[in-house]
């Protein structure tokens, strides 16, 4: 029981810059990152209103980890799993607390660290693919060829095997489509998102369309009980000792959801931070041939393969950098199931909160510097697990954490061990703002290496990590 004396969420100061009716909806769609990055001189809580509705987003690393860790009563929801929850259904990302506990169950075999290195094999073998399909001079658009090589390796980490071309190109396109409509379905009332606009109608049908790819996969999988040692497989056999009701599996509609849920995660956000950390290395020169060097001597012109992981440091920390300056999941919504106290405001049951890792991440009390690309922040240090939060904390924690590093890793291995990156142009790239922070319409250029380019001796800074990520995820989008 929350004291009465205590002040109430509506003493929380508002925002400025809101519209009557608007509320703080409009600068939201027009420049959200210069929108959030405006509150941060509130060092506790600020309130936002959408609409007639309001939020109040947490801006403390204290507060907001206590969020995470409450799950309980600060539970999945609010307008971003309900645009998802569209798409997804009630699947690990998205589902109540209520489900979640069995449902972890039931997932967690799936990412069991044993199965970790076969998922691996898969990965480095579609970045090398991947790698070697582009010729010396292509301008390429960088997150189309990452969105590609990701898909192809859910796809067979997930199905044992890749989607027949065409339908690999129509999930590619759907998926574009349904990404890119989240944010601004998300800021849209309730009233406008049913009529039947053009882009609603197309975003509909996406969305049928990748449902029915992947129920179909299903259906074909129910059939044939052979354990194809995939992720569906693990899936399919799953079963949840502590279930109320026995020996408990997951149900078709719950395949279904779970599915999609790794599907998307698996695919969309980690395509997107190659594509930053490809970014993020074109534009530093000095991070990139550091990286090489990296690379020739770990890989000795070998195949790279998952044995390699604990010796790539530096490309662990390109990554870890990445996921600070671009977190997928730049925003998360909780809402407070019951009336309870945080950071000493009262909130009713039903109330909504925002947290922003984005926000957490360029803070610079909490990171000097902080727009600044720079890997070493990383070396000899782990992250905090207040104040680094890209796969969130908790019992919410994404549980493809380690999957999605080890895919990021091997990946950006494999192209800098074949290619020279560098920009298109000299304009500053900035983030497409949607429900990730998008890299749609980045293009970089390519030049074949030339060996002996990074001969130069290693700095003391280039050194094994620990474990893959060890540095990346002391804690997608998923969970």
């Amino acid at each position: 029981m929350t004291d009465t004396t205590t002040p109430a969420a509506d003493s929380v100061p508002l925002a400025p810059r809101g519209w009557p009716l608007l509320g703080h909806a409009l600068p939201l769609l027009r420049d959200p990152l210069a929108f959030i990055m405006s509150l941060s001189g509130y060092r506790e809580m600020v309130r936002v209103r959408l609409g007639p509705s309001s939020a109040v987003m947490i801006c403390d690393p204290d507060l907001t980890r206590q969020v995470f860790l409450n799950d309980r009563t600060f539970d999945k929801g609010g307008p971003i799993y309900d645009r998802i929850r569209e798409v997804i259904g009630d699947g690990l990302s998205t589902c109540a607390y209520p489900l979640h506990r069995r449902q972890r169950r039931l997932c967690q075999p799936s990412f069991h660290p044993a199965r970790l290195a076969g998922y691996g094999a898969v990965f480095a073998r579609a970045a090398e693919a991947k790698s070697a399909s582009w010729r010396d001079g292509d301008v390429i658009d960088v997150t189309q060829e990452m969105m590609t090589l990701t898909t192809r390796a859910t796809m067979e980490t997930m199905f044992s095997g890749a989607l027949p071309a065409e339908t690999m190109r129509r999930s590619l396109a759907d998926t574009a489509v349904i990404v890119s409509a989240f944010f601004r379905r998300m800021m849209t009332p309730a009233l406008l998102r049913k009529l039947p606009t053009p882009q609603k109608r197309r975003y509909d049908r996406a969305r049928e369309r990748l449902a029915a790819t992947i129920a179909e996969i299903i259906a074909e999988r129910r059939a044939d009980p052979t354990d194809h040692a995939d992720l569906l497989s693990t899936l399919v056999a799953a079963v949840d000792e502590e279930s109320e009701h026995g020996r408990q599996q997951l149900t078709d509609a719950e395949l279904a959801d779970e599915a999609l849920t790794f599907f998307l995660g698996g695919m969309e956000t980690t395509a997107i931070t190659l594509a930053w950390a490809l970014h993020l290395l074109a534009t530093d020169p000095d991070v990139q041939h550091r990286l090489k060097a990296e690379t020739d001597r770990v890989l000795a012109g070998g195949k790279l393969d998952p044995g390699h992981l604990p010796s790539l440091g530096l490309a662990s920390r390109v990554v870890t950098e990445t996921l600070r300056l671009y977190p997928p999941a730049w925003m998360m919504t909780r809402v407070v199931r019951e009336d309870a106290e945080l950071g000493g405001v009262r909130f009713k049951g039903g109330s909504t909160l925002v947290l922003s890792p984005y926000l957490l991440h360029r803070r610079p009390d909490l990171y000097p510097e902080p727009d600044r690309f720079d890997p070493d922040r990383w070396l000899g240090a782990q992250p905090d697990r207040a104040t680094y939060i890209p796969f969130g904390a908790g019992a919410r924690k994404c549980i493809g954490d380690q999957f999605a590093l080890t895919e990021a890793i091997l990946a950006l291995t494999a192209i800098v061990d074949r290619w020279d990156l560098s920009p298109v142009g000299d304009q500053p790239f900035k983030p497409k703002v949607e429900t990730s922070l998008s890299s749609r319409g980045l293009r970089l250029r390519l030049t074949e290496r030339r060996r002996g380019d990074a001969d130069a001796p290693l700095s003391a800074a280039v050194r094994p990590a620990a474990r893959p990520g060890a540095a990346a995820c002391p804690v997608q989008h998923g969970e």
